[in-house]
């Protein structure tokens, strides 16, 4: 069946797309959450880089004549829906990049650790993760499900992510742009997201006080309206 518009919530394996539902704005449009390969129930192995993703994502879409939506992504989600964009322009109504950047390097201890002490290593992301105003329990909810990922798909993300970079091209993304991120973002700062909107011709910023990398989850109600207001805006 082939939609007016839809919209794609793709959440890459920083943290486990699965359980990212109050990213999903179910009330007043289409949602599909997407679980890459290798992630949540998804079959098949994680891919090596963002440009792999990608196109896995676009088949997807393909085969399910999903026709032009709304893509949205948070960290390797957002590489992954600002390289579609790039690549497949005509399928993207608009794009929503959450907690992302241009370029996403990787701290070498995290890398490093992933495989030789995957729950010490996974312990420092959620550390780093999450604004120090918000509580420990939604934190050890995240450290809960990421530890059910395999120290491989987790170092296959990571690995992609420090492999992205699309400083030179990102200004040649036209679909119209809402990005989103948290002041206290540790993994992706700011200065990423306000790169961005430098870029990305007529894109939109917007800030949220007092949430960190996973502000999905710290501030639901302020990402959902912003995302709602940005989709009503192009309808």
């Amino acid at each position: 069946m082939e939609r007016k518009s839809s919209l794609s919530m793709v959440l890459a394996g920083i943290p486990p797309c699965g359980i990212n539902r109050e990213m999903a704005c179910k009330k007043n449009m289409e949602v599909i959450l997407v679980d890459l390969p290798g992630h949540g129930k998804s079959p098949g192995l994680a891919c090596d880089s963002v440009r792999e993703y990608s196109e896995n994502l676009h088949r997807m879409m393909m085969e399910h004549n999903l026709g032009k939506c709304y893509i949205a992504g948070h960290s390797l989600g957002g590489a992954i829906s600002m390289s579609l964009t790039l690549s497949h322009p005509d399928a993207v109504k608009g794009l929503i990049i959450i907690g992302s950047g241009a370029k996403l390097r990787v701290l070498p201890e995290i890398l490093d650790g992933i495989t030789r002490d995957k729950e010490k290593t996974v312990c420092e992301i959620v550390a780093l993760a999450f604004s120090q105003k918000t509580s420990p329990s939604m934190k050890r909810v995240d450290f809960n499900e990421t530890m059910k990922c395999s120290a491989d798909v987790i170092f296959r993300d990571f690995n992609a992510c420090n492999r992205f970079n699309i400083m030179d091209l990102v200004n040649k993304i036209t679909a119209p742009t809402l990005i989103i991120c948290g002041t206290d973002d540790a993994l992706t700062p700011p200065k990423y997201s306000q790169y961005l909107n430098k870029e990305i011709k007529g894109s939109q910023l917007i800030l949220i006080e007092d949430a960190g990398h996973m502000v999905m989850w710290e501030k639901p109600e302020e990402v959902n309206k912003a995302i709602e207001e940005f989709v009503k805006f192009f309808l």
